[in-house]
């Protein structure tokens, strides 16, 4: 049986750790980069805004501190697990015969933390320097939002004295030869509806009661689901991120069968595309409230209001016209397109930071969140060599 590469070792071994929501182990997670970062020679700090949810941050100083950085992000926390769906311990890091390797988080996103971390260590070895610092950030909460994890790191004067430019972080795997990139992601509102109505007994033809005005307030929502969902169905040049999703995902109230209850309350996550316009949207959404009834009213568990994407143009920006001239040195062949869910990608865009998401996964499913989550030993590896020549490419940037 041939040698592990320890660049994989390494892999399975922060795989690992058992860094799950809602409970992560950050103390043996940070124990851990902080061995990363003396093998890199990596200055390294840890930052907790929030106590107990520590961003660990390395940097590699660069021959002009004057210039603007580089952010390479990965998250440490991954999702909840369901055993008894996996084919083996979700945290076994387990390597079949093909060289599959199981786990929570192989790609999403351990996979990129030692990616970033494996390819540092052999450009330095090969003594390699960079005109620009890089910075590696290790933040934690991303799984549940990133509001205690890259949410407040951005707010800080350490975070400001970085003097970022230009950041990389999480995308997702392509199951075709070529890889996926994205210049931004939809704007996430959860909205709750609350439906007041005239409540009695269940035997009767109450008008006016909360049923009613919650079946209208869902009917104008799943028609609006339905609408986008045969947008993108019908137009194959669309891909997800490009539509509005919207997904009833709360239902509250009721006390007992034969009562008609005086309210009932329902929730709905809805991921906005970055060319719908955000005021239009809540107009909307007040008149379905409005043509249900008029003492039904809405609510915002999130709304996020950031529509910024990067520039994909070439010609058009400098970090674009690196990073893609990197991936067509490695004879990468990209698809651009806007992420359907949430990453801490969306912190740095807000500040105007340009920023690209990119998990250097071909030829794999895409598996993040889902049972036996897994990542080939051979796609992780080479995915080392496309860091090694993408990193180079913008730290060295000159302008």
């Amino acid at each position: 049986m041939a040698q592990e590469h320890p660049s994989v070792t390494n892999f399975r071994n922060y795989v690992r750790i058992k860094t799950v929501q809602p409970n992560p182990d950050y103390a043996s997670c940070t124990t851990y980069l902080q061995g990363q970062a003396e093998e890199l020679g990596a200055e390294f700090q840890v930052i907790e805004c929030i106590p107990g949810k520590p961003i660990v941050l390395m940097t590699i100083p660069g021959k002009d501190p004057s210039l603007q950085s580089i952010l390479l992000n990965s998250h440490t926390d991954v999702v909840p697990v369901f055993p008894e769906h996996w084919k083996y311990e979700p945290f076994s890091a387990h390597k079949d015969e093909n060289g599959d390797i199981y786990g929570r988080g192989t790609q999403d996103m351990k996979c990129v933390g030692i990616q970033y971390l494996e390819a540092l260590k052999r450009l330095r070895k090969a003594g390699a320097t960079f005109l620009r610092t890089i910075h590696l950030s290790f933040v934690p909460e991303e799984e549940v939002g990133g509001h205690d994890g890259m949410g407040e790191f951005v707010k800080t004067p350490i975070f400001k004295n970085l003097n970022i430019g230009f950041g990389l972080d999480e995308g997702y795997a392509n199951p075709t030869e070529k890889f996926t990139v994205f210049y931004g992601e939809r704007t996430p509102w959860w909205i709750f509806v609350r439906c007041p109505g005239q409540p009695g007994h269940g035997s009767q033809f109450l008008p006016n009661n909360s049923g009613m005005k919650l079946q209208k307030v869902i009917n104008s929502f799943m028609a609006y689901r339905e609408e986008q969902k045969k947008i993108l169905s019908e137009n194959k040049n669309l891909r997800l991120g490009d539509v509005t999703t919207v997904n009833l995902t709360m239902l509250e109230g009721g006390v007992q069968f034969n009562v008609v209850p005086s309210e009932l309350s329902v929730g709905f996550d809805v991921r906005i595309t970055p060319t719908a316009n955000l005021t239009e949207f809540e107009e909307m959404i007040k008149r379905w409230c409005k043509e249900a009834g008029d003492d039904v009213t809405y609510e915002f568990r999130q709304k996020a209001m950031c529509q910024t994407t990067t520039c994909v143009e070439d010609g058009k920006s400098p970090w674009w016209d690196a990073f893609s001239a990197a991936c067509k040195k490695e004879n990468i062949q990209l698809i651009k397109e806007i992420f359907p869910a949430g990453t801490d990608s969306y912190y740095l865009r807000d500040l105007n930071i340009p920023a690209l998401g990119f998990s250097p996964m071909n030829k794999t499913p895409i598996l993040l969140h889902d049972h036996n989550e897994y990542l080939n030993e051979d796609i992780f590896l080479r995915g080392i060599e496309i860091y090694m020549t993408i990193i180079p490419a913008v730290a060295n940037l000159k302008f």
